[in-house]
């Protein structure tokens, strides 16, 4: 009866004393300094204000909007095989598997270890007289150890957890490199058709001039021109043929581009005709911006995540301070002498068990700098969301005054086109019957030139800012359910009781 009370007595000696030195550990208020945006309270801006309406986010396949089945067949081409969305895809399962290893740590870890040698003894006058003198014999050992960390404070919880949210960075980081892939592709398909329309634009340019030096060769024969106007004709026809070879040649070096997103070879594009683009969508904003914009984002979801990993490395920095209690346990068997397996009948074993206490006493300011550093790493993952945040509205606000201003500028183009053209006929008209000198008909070719190239460049561009406004809105690839809870992304409030400690 004396002992037992004995030892409650020793037990509560030896916690208070725990307690007492544990104290020595204070974290020194150290804590994060940055905060996070609410997308809510940023001020979206007029353009955003006045382009929004009552629209859906984008569709996961926003490019069908074009309506161009090959390209619909090269974009799942290009997803399929793509070396670096399977890149992207290993380390999301390289994050994975490392969180399978933080949360290893909160199970009970059972290990076994074996030892069998032959071991030959000294003669007797070396070793002196004893059985096992002058003999060969078999000196073999077993054993089972166990050991189990109570993790009181969630220190190893809290690093599952970290880790786990590190995989859903990365499985974010997946989904935005898909995004980046997908809007490459488009725009870099634009750039092909674009290229077949500068190509018809040079060609007809060409025949163009091809039948003014034509006439002028027949009006110099008839005697109504001079010499000089047949040298004028023919001079830029050099010039426009090697236009001409300019857009071939960027139509082929736009095929190598699309094969090379696809993670093929250069072969692969040429199979590539010409693109049958065509979107009719308008491109209203879902009314809901900007405060859901943070969970159809694959960058903005991956920079929460991050977030959330590093409060998670604060509440980790923090554990270290308390002390750290581990449950052991193991079991031997060891003979010497004998048969090879002899020693697994053998009564020679031995076991233990009991608690294994750690705590800090002194570190020399270790763990005040742990933790200093974990609060750092969570301001810079603050601070990168929400700038990202902000980069992710201003990319919106500029694709809408991008896109009202296309509109106007197509607009524009066409109305230039017919003119320029109207100009060029009626100058081309009265060269024809002598009514008017060549100079006029260079000047409104010019004009004409000019106008369809910057028509056929507008246009391009205006089917290219539906593939950026789409892919600023998340492209559709991302759910919001995919982001963690507004919990997750601050450190755990408790901090234990030794919160009100002093000293290091």
């Amino acid at each position: 009866m004396r002992g037992r009370v004995f030892s409650k007595t020793a037990s509560a000696a030896v916690l208070t004393a725990i307690l007492t030195i544990a104290g020595c550990a204070s974290t020194g208020k150290i804590a994060p300094q940055d905060t996070l945006k609410d997308a809510a309270t940023l001020d979206a801006g007029s353009a955003i204000r006045a382009a929004n309406a009552d629209a859906q986010w984008p569709d996961e396949q926003w490019w069908r909007a074009y309506r161009d089945p090959q390209l619909d067949a090269w974009i799942a081409r290009a997803t399929s095989g793509n070396p670096t969305l399977a890149m992207a895809a290993a380390r999301v399962r390289e994050a994975q598997q490392q969180a399978g290893v933080a949360r290893s740590e909160l199970l009970p870890h059972v290990n076994g270890a074996m030892s069998v040698s032959r071991k030959n003894w000294p003669n007797n006058d070396f070793y002196g007289p004893g059985p096992f003198a002058d003999t060969t014999t078999w000196d073999n050992t077993a054993g089972l150890t166990l050991s189990y960390t109570l993790d009181l404070w969630g220190r190893d919880d809290n690093n599952a957890e970290r880790a786990l949210d590190v995989a859903h960075v990365r499985a974010a980081d997946a989904r935005a490199a898909q995004l980046e892939l997908e809007t490459n592709i488009v725009r870099a398909y634009i750039g092909f058709s674009q290229s077949f329309a500068l190509l018809d634009i040079a060609q007809d340019t060409l025949q163009q001039q091809e039948r003014i030096a034509d006439l002028a060769r027949r009006r110099l024969k008839g005697g109504l021109g001079t010499q000089l106007e047949v040298s004028q004709a023919e001079t830029p026809l050099p010039e426009y043929e090697r236009q001409v070879d300019v857009y071939k040649e960027e139509i082929q070096l736009a095929r190598h581009r699309l094969a090379a997103l696809a993670g093929e070879g250069p072969g692969a594009g040429e199979a590539l005709t010409r693109p049958e683009l065509s979107l009719a969508t308008p491109l209203p904003l879902p009314s809901a911006l900007p405060a859901e914009l943070v969970g159809h984002r694959p960058d903005i979801v991956a920079a929460r995540w991050m977030v959330a990993a590093e409060a998670r490395g604060i509440d980790v920095a923090k554990a270290g301070f308390y002390p750290n209690i581990n449950l052991a346990a193991s079991l031997t068997q060891a003979f010497a002498g004998g048969a090879l397996l002899s020693f697994l009948t053998s009564k020679a074993s031995g076991y233990s068990f009991g608690p294994a206490i750690s705590l800090p006493i002194f570190e020399g300011g270790r763990l005040r700098a742990q933790l200093g550093a974990a609060s750092a790493q969570y301001d810079q993952a603050v601070d990168h969301y929400n700038a990202t945040l902000v980069a992710a509205l201003k990319d919106i606000a500029d694709q809408v005054v991008r896109v009202h201003s296309l509109d106007t500028q197509l607009e524009a183009s066409d109305r230039s086109v017919a003119a320029a053209r109207k100009s060029y006929d009626l100058a081309n008209e009265g060269y024809r019957r002598g009514l008017t000198d060549y100079l006029n008909v260079l000047i409104a070719q010019a004009q004409l030139l000019k106008a369809q190239d910057g028509q056929a460049r507008v246009r391009a561009q205006r089917l290219a800012s539906y593939a950026t406004l789409t892919s600023a809105l998340g492209g559709g690839i991302d759910d919001p359910s995919n982001g963690p809870e507004q919990t997750a992304l601050a450190p755990s409030k408790h901090i234990g009781p030794f919160a009100k400690a002093k000293g290091d």
